[in-house]
């Protein structure tokens, strides 16, 4: 597996730290300060023989990059507002609470400054579609630069917010889904990323030939807003977090609020607008069809796991880095990644996995595919969920990928 897989952290895996007889700290049973103590003070003469229940062996040190006390901390996690175990029966008011506890966890207020957007010159593509860059207030911190694309006709068009990848690649953004007509020094990394996981397509590019408006936007970090360099991403999200914000609640405001602005358009037709993203957009995508009245569907393309089975020594997603902008701290005491995706039951939603994606292993994605399930039974809605594992492929998108994708939202919107 390449190191540098869209959504997951570039660097080195963590070093070792040896004992006193190589072996990596944490592989060991200590025996709690307060046992010891107890022996040596004649409370007892061996450790079988003291009074009371025995204590447990602390784990002490590092297991990898992962605390070596880790697994008592996945035994806490019990997630008491999911749906099926929280104490709410109501799917209704169950999403409510949800959804509630989730902006609480976003450290970043709802915005409502006015879009006031900006229109460049258009452009006429000869395939059925017109590109123009587009500047708005995304936050009432910063205005940016989108890409968007518009089928020839006159509309009303169903609309696609398209939410690209992390991949470490840091100087395309919105120009790993668009093809960059307005900047040729993009070009080149533009088409070697479509080759290596869109099957040489540029996403959204095809999207408008087949007849959705197209918006897409750099989040944080990359391209009109970077680059960010990738030792610079820890460093960034610890900066917010001093500053009382979060760099992953700053980016689940932004996409909600790109996809206000994309249905708001007098091109689009607003009861039918989807998000879509692949890996970490993937994660984007889900996360804004929980939190936005704005989006009808969305698709969601190699990011679905559950946290304690992707939380195992190995996985990219203990390197930290590219995690901060997907992690809301203290959510999981309360919700599990698809727990947070089912807020957007019932709507119709597609998540796509691949049966070779090395980032997420196959038992997690079975757990959240079994929550996603329980989620829309509990709505009646379960012919609006699609579930799918492409058994062959790894982490990619490929053309077939993307060919099912369109066919479904033809079908939901």
């Amino acid at each position: 597996m390449d190191a540098r897989e869209p959504g997951t952290d570039a660097g080195p895996p963590p070093a070792r730290r040896p004992g006193r007889t190589g072996e990596r700290l944490g592989r060991r049973a200590f025996v709690t300060a307060a046992s010891a103590a107890a022996v040596f003070a004649g409370t007892g003469t061996a450790a079988g023989a003291a009074t009371g229940p025995a204590a447990p062996p602390a784990l002490t040190g590092l297991d990898g990059a992962l605390p070596a006390f880790h697994p008592l901390l996945k035994e806490e996690l019990r997630f008491p507002l999911a749906w099926g175990t929280s104490p709410i029966r109501d799917p209704r008011a169950w999403r409510r609470a949800a959804r509630a506890k989730v902006e609480e966890h976003l450290f970043v207020a709802p915005d409502h400054t006015p879009f006031a957007p900006e229109f460049g010159e258009r452009r006429s593509e000869r395939d059925g579609f017109t590109r123009e860059l587009v500047t708005f207030s995304l936050t009432r911190y910063e205005r940016v630069r989108g890409a968007l694309l518009t089928p020839h006709g006159r509309g009303l068009f169903p609309a696609v917010l398209l939410l690209h990848d992390h991949g470490a690649r840091f100087d395309i953004g919105k120009e790993k889904l668009v093809r960059p007509w307005y900047d040729d020094t993009r070009l080149a990394s533009a088409q070697e990323w479509a080759e290596r996981y869109f099957s040489g397509r540029f996403v959204g590019d095809e999207l408008a030939r087949r007849g959705y408006a197209v918006l897409a936007v750099d989040a944080l970090g990359w391209g009109d807003r970077g680059p960010v360099t990738y030792e610079q991403q820890q460093a960034l999200a610890s900066n917010l977090y001093h500053l009382g914000s979060s760099l992953a609640g700053l980016m689940a405001r932004e996409d909600v609020r790109a996809a206000a602005f994309l249905a708001g358009l007098d091109r689009v037709d607003r009861r039918r607008v989807a998000a879509l993203g692949f890996s970490m957009g993937a994660f984007r995508a889900w996360q804004t069809a929980a939190l936005s009245d704005d989006v009808a569907a969305a698709a969601s393309v190699c990011w679905m796991t559950g946290l304690k089975e992707v939380m195992v020594p190995g996985n990219n997603i203990l390197r930290g880095q590219s995690s901060y902008y997907m992690l809301h701290p203290g959510l999981a005491r309360y919700l599990d990644f698809p727990d947070v995706a089912s807020i957007g039951a019932p709507k119709p939603m597609f998540f796509l996995n691949g049966g070779l994606d090395p980032l997420f292993p196959a038992d997690g994605v079975r757990v959240a595919h079994d929550k996603l399930r329980a989620v829309w039974r509990s709505h009646r809605a379960e012919e609006r969920l699609r579930l799918t594992t492409w058994p062959d492929l790894g982490h990619v998108f490929t053309a077939p990928q993307q060919d099912d994708v369109v066919a479904w939202l033809d079908s939901v919107l």
